[in-house]
């Protein structure tokens, strides 16, 4: 008998419950805190590591070296995968022990392949025919991988930023400093803050002395969390003026009560600083691509099961 490599079913499982579910889960149970230290992110993948391997070792052909070494090998690498993640696209605040981490990672990989294959040994093994389950499954994945994934996003740059609060210098609406003048203290690229319901594309213009008209250019995934206790923003939009002095802000909304302000850039660590400005429609792709090898798996055993004499 062959080796047994993780199908696109248990990678799907394993992406989605170390990369966003420590995000999302954190942010659901912690609404208040203004950003995620490394470590409870890392836990998830270490406490994941055992189980995708007893499920890989329960697999395996009933060698033992070659079961527990296999799945020990592959959930290691996935394991190093998931803290690259967390180590250079979404480095959250905080100190991790990097090396210690991937030990233990390895070292409960081991003890789960252990488990796995003693276990899976009384296990009955079952060889049948691709279920249209797999379909069911795979779609579902696609919808909440785009979902998850642009959440991912959204919610590593909010929890990535580091330095004080933007400065602000003015914007427009009934919560900002000052209706719809700012004063740039340098010429460079500033960031447009919401707060209230703000569409996709604010369609922001900057005017200054001559009428020079600036247009911003929008984020595609406005990650939140600026501001202050009074009024926390939403970063919507980047513009870049020429020279230091008196600009207008305009934006467009369909809530009377929002407000767009105007400030520093948020310095965002890690590769997601990059890809919030990425087309939205490209990360939600990513986020789709384990769903449809899920469906693109089940179709070709399908197939090969039709394939079989009868």
């Amino acid at each position: 008998m062959s080796v047994r490599l993780p199908g696109p079913g248990v990678l799907t499982a394993w992406l989605a419950a170390t990369v966003p579910a420590p995000l999302v889960v954190y942010d659901w149970t912690h609404r208040w805190e203004e950003d995620q230290p490394v470590s409870t992110a890392l836990w998830w993948p270490v406490l994941a590591a055992p189980v995708l391997a007893a499920v890989l070792a329960a697999r395996q052909p009933r060698r033992p070296v070659a079961a527990v070494g296999v799945s020990t090998l592959v959930t290691t690498a996935l394991f190093a995968a998931s803290l690259a993640f967390f180590r250079w696209v979404v480095p959250l605040t905080g100190e991790a022990r990097w090396g210690r981490a991937m030990l233990g990672g390895a070292a409960l990989a081991v003890a789960g392949a252990l488990i796995g294959y003693a276990v899976g040994g009384r296990l009955p093994r079952r060889a049948g025919p691709a279920s249209r389950r797999g379909y069911l499954i795979g779609g579902l994945a696609v919808v909440f991988g785009a979902l998850l994934a642009q959440s991912a996003v959204r919610l590593g740059a909010e929890d990535s930023t580091i330095g004080e609060p933007p400065r602000e210098y003015g914007g427009v609406g009934p919560y900002a400093t000052s209706a719809s003048r700012f004063t740039a203290p340098a010429a460079g690229a500033y960031a447009i803050f919401a707060l209230g319901f703000s569409p996709a594309d604010p369609e922001c213009r900057v005017t200054g002395d001559g009428s020079e008209v600036r247009t911003a250019e929008p984020v595609s995934v406005p990650p939140g969390g600026y501001g202050s206790d009074a009024a926390v923003y939403s970063w919507v939009a980047t513009v870049r003026v020429p020279t230091p002095g008196a600009w207008t802000l305009d934006c467009r909304t369909d809530d009377p009560e929002a407000s767009y302000v105007v400030g520093d850039v948020p310095q965002i660590r890690g590769a997601v600083g990059e890809m919030i400005h990425w087309p939205a429609g490209v990360i939600w792709l990513l986020g789709t691509v384990p769903g449809l090898l899920v469906v693109a798996d089940t179709a070709r055993r399908r197939r090969a099961t039709c394939r079989l004499p009868r």
